[in-house]
């Protein structure tokens, strides 16, 4: 690369749990920045899966990151061209990518439910996906299964 690499910025922990992570989130979900329409609608999600919550021992923010590790990816495969074949070859993932990719996914299928309003849609998403069920999980099973079939693959790594 000609530039070095850009300097990580420090976020801001949210106002209510103090967490950096929600505000990654929240980050995330947001659109046209507008991050306190992105808050309330995080807040509302958690006050919904904490009425919603059977297991009484977890809070609500204890039940996101769970789902959050849940979907959480450990493989992907990369596509690699050797020899004018194109191969998609199984790669570890960095921390940070895991995690990014886990909100992304999470915010994403939350937004293609049926629930009214993104606030259900999320919580929604999060119960189901704290249970290890929902499109969420499904999507990283599925990058699982890719790249355990592409395991004979892996010599090509790079």
């Amino acid at each position: 690369m000609r530039k070095r690499q850009a300097k990580k910025r420090p976020l801001l922990p949210d106002p209510r749990f103090n967490d950096q992570l929600v505000t990654r989130f929240v980050n995330m979900m947001m659109w046209d920045g507008k991050k306190s329409v992105a808050f309330s609608v995080f807040y509302d999600a958690i006050d919904i899966v904490e009425e919603k919550n059977t297991d009484e021992e977890k809070s609500a923010l204890e039940l996101w990151k769970d789902a959050l590790s849940n979907v959480m990816p450990h493989v992907e495969v990369r596509s690699r061209r050797v020899g004018g074949a194109t191969f998609q070859i199984p790669m570890q993932i960095r921390p940070d990518r895991k995690i990014s990719t886990a909100m992304k996914w999470l915010i994403s299928f939350a937004r293609k439910r049926n629930e009214k309003g993104m606030s259900q849609k999320l919580a929604a998403e999060i119960l189901a996906a704290a249970k290890e069920e929902g499109a969420a999980v499904k999507r990283r099973v599925d990058t699982h299964k890719m790249a355990e079939a592409n395991k004979a693959f892996s010599h090509f790594r790079f």
